[in-house]
């Protein structure tokens, strides 16, 4: 066996039959509600500030174009994949298929820092905005209880407190899961229309002058750093395990969602910086709650006030959708034998990963209850990127090696769509810092040891090609 042996598609579809399958209860408005319930959070209510203030200024409607542009070039292969392979997993499950074992890992390996580091910096954001908020009622928690030792306190509880009541409800079932999200997606985007409504009035056509400050190279880093606010639509694919009619629903859940906050995107950060100087996000404020910091600053107190419990409502969705992939990958991961086999056993009663779902949770509390994270959204984008390059190459040696699998979806205009999608996630790589190059090398390295110490002799594609070439005896 080859470290690029590929695993059959007609086995991975096999394996969501029986006891080690999840229950399929989700639709396509669900899938979208999914991916809005990921992608618009920490992204519109956060990064839009420093993005503005740093790199775009009023280019920042390019900045969102580019990136949204890379990612529907990847969201189409992802639509393409989805369709053919409706297995738990997202990227992992189709670089195992389409490239190889060793692909396979490197994603999964990948898709576990991104998911991981996410899931802990969303948390500790969620634990600031609710003690913004308690202060704002005239309740003042401790310091010691609601920072991290490094930023002067002893542990982050509000941050603990959220993650295990998420993997509490990720336990207790998808439906539940689906309908909670559904709620808060209903919320959150009422809040940003709200913005949308007030703020438009305000703006002023001379805040846009000079309309890109920082030149061309700054709109591409900004897209680097608003490339954040993307992730989400991905997450939605390792659903499709789930799902009543993946060929069917997959993509249009994909499609929908990513669409559909792309045109929130550029409304809501064009709105931002004519309301305000770009200028002006440089500060604590601006850069903490920019879409709060627009409305204080024309005046519409009792609208910042919505915008925050918007934003609170925003993080814990991707907060849930966060965990929710981490988990669904974890348990494709241990069911091919890549990493212990016990993370990918399910509950018998309601049909979910119950145990990937606890180390998930447990692994991600202690993160975000002890530890500050920095260059956080740089690290999640470049393993998102690296992972949107892979699904997209997958797609072209896929169309190549097996032409007659059936295709319920196809990504257009075929190779020009999936070379794109590389060509673009690449050219937003350049955008990041060292720092971050240096950080994913490092963990690359580690899951290098991994895989040739642990998940190569474990692997359950390679035990069972062992087994087939044993002699039979007489």
């Amino acid at each position: 066996m080859s470290i690029f042996t590929k695993k059959p598609i007609n086995m991975l579809i096999d394996e969501t039959r029986g006891k080690q399958g999840l229950k399929k209860a989700l639709s396509a408005f669900d899938l979208t509600l999914l991916g809005i319930g990921c992608i618009i959070g920490t992204g519109i209510f956060v990064l839009t500030g420093v993005a503005a203030a740093k790199y775009s200024g009023p280019a920042l409607i390019l900045s969102f174009v580019l990136a949204g542009l890379a990612c529907i070039f990847a969201a189409l292969c992802y639509a393409e994949f989805s369709s053919m392979i409706p297995v738990a997993g997202s990227a992992y499950t189709y670089g195992y298929a389409g490239l190889g074992e060793i692909w396979g890992w490197i994603i999964g390996w990948d898709l576990i820092l991104e998911y991981a580091v996410g899931i802990a910096t969303v948390a500790i954001g969620w634990s600031g905005y609710v003690v913004n908020l308690l202060n704002n009622m005239g309740i003042v928690l401790p310091k010691a209880v609601t920072l991290s030792p490094f930023d002067g306190g002893v542990i982050n509880i509000p941050a603990i407190v959220i993650i295990g009541l998420i993997a509490w409800l990720l336990i207790s079932g998808v439906r539940n899961t689906s309908r909670l999200n559904g709620i808060i997606v209903i919320i959150k985007v009422a809040v940003v229309l709200l913005f949308i409504v007030l703020a438009v009035w305000s703006v002023k056509p001379g805040n846009w002058s000079p309309f890109m400050p920082f030149g061309f190279n700054g709109v591409v880093s900004g897209a680097a750093v608003v490339f954040f606010s993307y992730i989400g639509f991905d997450a939605v694919s390792t659903a499709s395990e789930e799902t009543r009619n993946p060929q069917r629903d997959m993509p249009r859940g994909i499609i929908a969602s990513l669409l559909i906050c792309t045109a929130l995107y550029i409304i809501v950060s064009a709105i931002l910086t004519g309301v305000v100087k770009y200028t002006a996000f440089g500060t604590p404020a601006g850069m903490a709650a920019p879409v709060a910091y627009a409305l204080d600053q024309i005046g519409i107190h009792w609208g910042s006030a919505l915008v925050s419990v918007g934003a609170i409502c925003g993080i814990t969705s991707v907060c849930l959708v966060l965990m929710y992939g981490q988990s669904r990958i974890f348990f494709a991961m241990a069911r091919d034998g890549l990493i212990p086999k016990a993370l990918g056993s399910v509950d018998p009663k309601r049909k979910t990963p119950a145990l990937s779902t606890i180390i998930v949770a447990a692994a991600c509390a202690l993160t975000a209850g002890f530890f500050p994270i920095g260059i956080v959204s740089e690290l999640v984008s470049i393993g998102t990127l690296v992972a949107f390059i892979i699904v997209c190459a997958g797609v072209i040696v896929l169309r190549y090696t097996q032409p007659e699998m059936k295709r319920p979806f196809k990504a257009p205009l075929f190779p020009a769509v999936p070379i794109l999608g590389i060509l673009a996630c690449a050219y937003l790589i350049t955008g990041l810092q060292p720092a971050t190059w240096i950080r994913f090398v490092v963990w690359f390295a580690i899951g290098m040891v991994v895989y040739f110490s642990y998940s190569m002799n474990h692997s359950q594609l390679h035990l069972s090609s062992q087994h087939t070439a044993q002699p039979t005896g007489k």
